[in-house]
């Protein structure tokens, strides 16, 4: 276990023991940054690709956007596609302009990227109508999927199920388990270029971490509404997730407060179902996502926030500083 003056999360010190950096950084070890970062007890931080009604609308513009952020200070760039628009070329656009600006400081070909859909988990059968989305996106080079109102578990297992190719049965025969992958041949053609890799290489590692220790896949969900915080110690258990997030601006809203708030002073409702989230999380061994500000990312993470949201460079550099991170950016 790498020497640490915090105490390591619940999440990241069952990890760190198998930490393989050392003393001294010597090269990516996985495709995907954010579980390499993971694997070694070192929480991650992310910033924003498109994002909102302000994000680029041409593919050009998508293009310079991914070359820019290829030498962006964050670890993982969340890409939203819930509130900007769903347009696959676009997300294909701006992942080769990544490629093209590549690679990162740390040596990856790409910055792990992690897309939200406008999927939401309300039940399986609207998952499985519109899984084409997780699959899509997958097809683009992207490394991991965000689901939206995830307030069943049958449906969070949906969402896995969508993501994965049927050469992968980790998970299969678990009471209560996963079913089959339903990815298909052909879907890997524009991904493995992304990644750098050959389409049996690409089949071998496309798969959801740390359900397959191989995989380079993050799965994620949003528990960020009351309905979705009722079932969340049995979402986080859902084989096959890598993180899950207590959204405390849609909880807020979801309470009746408007401001759309994910930093103290945050109300008590919002705080509740953020301490409840977390302790699923720790229960189920996958990562805690919320925000963090200079102020309090040292308290955060000492708390048990395993990625940081927020895109502040400035307590990035405090909260690497504070881990003894060694990964460069």
């Amino acid at each position: 276990m790498i020497s640490r003056p915090y105490q390591v999360p619940c999440f990241l010190a069952a990890l760190a023991a198998a930490s393989c950096f050392g003393a001294e950084y010597s090269g990516p070890k996985r495709i995907n940054k954010a579980i390499e970062l993971l694997e070694s007890g070192q929480p991650i931080y992310y910033t924003y690709g498109a994002r909102g009604s302000d994000a680029p609308r041409t593919l050009e513009e998508m293009f310079e956007l991914g070359k820019s952020l290829s030498g962006t200070w964050a670890d993982l760039i969340m890409y939203d596609m819930e509130h900007s628009a769903l347009d696959f070329n676009l997300l294909r656009s701006f992942m080769s302009g990544l490629l093209e600006g590549g690679p990162t400081p740390s040596g990856h070909r790409t910055p792990a990227v992690v897309v939200t859909l406008p999927l939401m988990g309300l039940d399986p059968q609207s998952v499985k109508i519109n899984g084409w989305m997780v699959q899509q996106a997958l097809s683009a080079g992207i490394h991991g999927v965000h689901l939206c109102r995830a307030r069943d578990p049958e449906a969070v297992r949906e969402f896995v199920r969508q993501a994965r190719y049927p050469v992968h049965r980790q998970g299969l025969d678990l009471k209560g388990g996963l079913e089959e992958g339903v990815r298909g041949m052909g879907s890997d053609g524009f991904a493995r270029k992304i990644w750098g890799l050959t389409r049996e290489e690409y089949f071998t590692v496309a798969d959801t971490w740390p359900l397959n220790p191989k995989g380079e896949i993050m799965l994620g969900v949003k528990i960020e509404d009351p309905h979705a915080l009722r079932n969340c110690e049995a979402t986080a258990a859902v084989a096959g997730l890598a993180f899950v997030e207590s959204g405390p601006r849609d909880m807020g809203l979801s309470y009746g407060y408007l401001e759309g708030r994910a930093d103290p002073p945050l109300s008590p409702e919002v705080v509740a179902a953020n301490e409840r989230v977390l302790a699923a999380a720790e229960a189920s061994g996958v990562a805690f996502l919320n925000n963090v500000l200079p102020d309090n990312v040292i308290s955060g993470i000492e708390g048990g926030i395993d990625i940081a949201a927020g895109g502040s460079r400035e307590a990035a550099e405090i909260g690497r500083k504070h881990t003894g991170r060694v990964m460069p950016w």
